[in-house]
């Protein structure tokens, strides 16, 4: 949650209430990060939100805290939810939903979350039995609406979290159902790691005069993470994968894949090279997923691999390593992958192995970052690839941002997040 940032804004002078400020403290936090130093007070405030923020920022506790702080505020007259916070994945609207119960538990507010994978009726039985705070992902949520297990008439507060991966997962539809059940007059909040037309599109449709955000420049990388490239031939990747992780010692890894089928392969190699490993993507029941991710942080399990379904959402403490065991094929997909280790202040380090055949993945990579990621060649692995080079800086983000600023319009550099 919180970090040692120059600033140095304490959450105790941001407007929260004992309560909160107690749960806080308990936790070992002092000061707020960027992003929770600049949405909370506006937040509480009572304006919309667009925040552009990338994962491992802390924006859950951005929009958490005052969440909770506006509805202590007032009782609940009936058992209808009144803030809906949408997440697009499971596991994603579990941690958030963990988030709440933890900072909230001196508070009298009931919260629940409803996600697919798993059985609809203790969710309806909730439901029933009255919340205040809704988790959940749309599908789903749109489930209940159908069958009339959810009233979504009384919601203050609506919460979008991680918008872009919403709209990228097809998930554009159901929500501007969702947005036609809420009462028109109520709070808007938008965070979003990128801004594609898409989002500019549903930003203009529900938020009305929103504060805009901005905490870093977008499609960048945390500083505490130490990236690595290493040129090897695609046959012999998995040796070098197995090599790394012995010879280097790695006690926790989280390698990502482009498919469940190449996640389930090299998941049997490691276990066949005596190294735990668990694969969780897509195929993966909700308790598999669940089990599987519970092993990895208890550290019963070494590796996790994984496929782009876990590069967003996942909150593991102090995750030591990341490994693009193959490129991603959109390269913002880079920067959420690697934004799993590196979080809360915490040093990280991020290897990609590059085959040739990834020469265009690796140029869209550096394209977005602006930068090389430094090559380190190991040794009997050695390939004779060579990357192109990098394109000019362009500050794609605050460019895109203009409409929201009171600044003089620049001439907009179009940027897709379309996966």
């Amino acid at each position: 949650m919180g970090v040692k940032i120059s600033t140095m804004i304490l959450f105790e002078n941001l407007g929260l209430r004992p309560e909160l400020l107690k749960a806080i403290t308990t936790r070992g936090y002092k000061t707020a990060t960027p992003i929770q130093a600049q949405s909370i007070p506006k937040i509480l405030a009572g304006h919309d939100i667009l925040a552009g923020a990338q994962t491992g920022t802390g924006k859950t506790a951005a929009f958490a805290l005052p969440l909770l702080q506006i509805l202590s505020n007032k009782q609940n007259q009936g058992h209808r939810p009144r803030a809906l916070i949408l997440t697009p994945t499971r596991e994603l609207a579990a941690q958030v939903l963990e988030f709440i119960k933890d900072y909230g538990q001196d508070l009298t507010l009931r919260s629940t979350a409803i996600f697919g994978g798993v059985n609809i009726r203790p969710q309806k039985t909730k439901l029933r039995n009255g919340i205040d705070i809704l988790v959940a992902t749309p599908g789903r949520l749109m489930d209940h609406v159908s069958q009339k297990t959810l009233d979504l008439s009384r919601i203050e507060l609506l919460v979008l979290d991680e918008a872009d991966r919403m709209l990228d997962m097809g998930f554009i539809n159901d929500i501007r159902k969702i947005i036609k059940l809420m009462p028109p007059k109520r709070q808007n909040l938008l965070f979003s790691a990128t801004y594609s037309n898409e989002i500019k599109k549903l930003a203009d449709r529900i938020l009305n005069q929103p504060e805009l955000i901005e905490v870093a420049t977008r499609n960048t990388t945390v500083d505490t993470i130490d990236q690595v490239m290493h040129p090897v031939s695609r046959a012999r990747k998995r040796q070098l994968l197995s090599t790394l992780i012995q010879k280097e010692n790695w006690k926790q890894v989280l390698v990502f894949t482009r498919t469940k089928y190449g996640a389930d392969k090299l998941t049997k190699y490691l276990i066949s090279a005596k190294i735990t490993a668990i694969a969780i993507h897509g195929n993966k029941n909700q308790g598999a997923r669940t089990r599987a991710l519970a092993d990895f942080k208890r550290g019963t399990v070494r590796v996790l691999v994984a496929t782009d379904i876990a590069a967003r959402g996942l909150d593991i403490n102090l995750l030591p390593h990341v490994v693009n065991y193959e490129l991603p094929e959109v390269a913002e997909n880079y920067i959420h992958r690697i934004g799993r280790t590196g979080r809360a202040g915490a040093n990280g380090k991020a290897v990609s192995l590059v085959s040739p055949d990834e020469q265009k993945a690796l140029y869209g990579i550096h394209k977005l970052l602006r930068h090389k990621i430094p090559v380190e060649i190991i040794k009997g692995f050695e390939t004779n690839s060579q990357s192109p080079p990098p394109p000019k800086r362009q500050n794609v983000f605050k460019n895109s941002y203009n409409r929201y600023s009171t600044k003089k319009p620049e001439k907009r550099n179009r940027f897709s997040g379309r996966r």
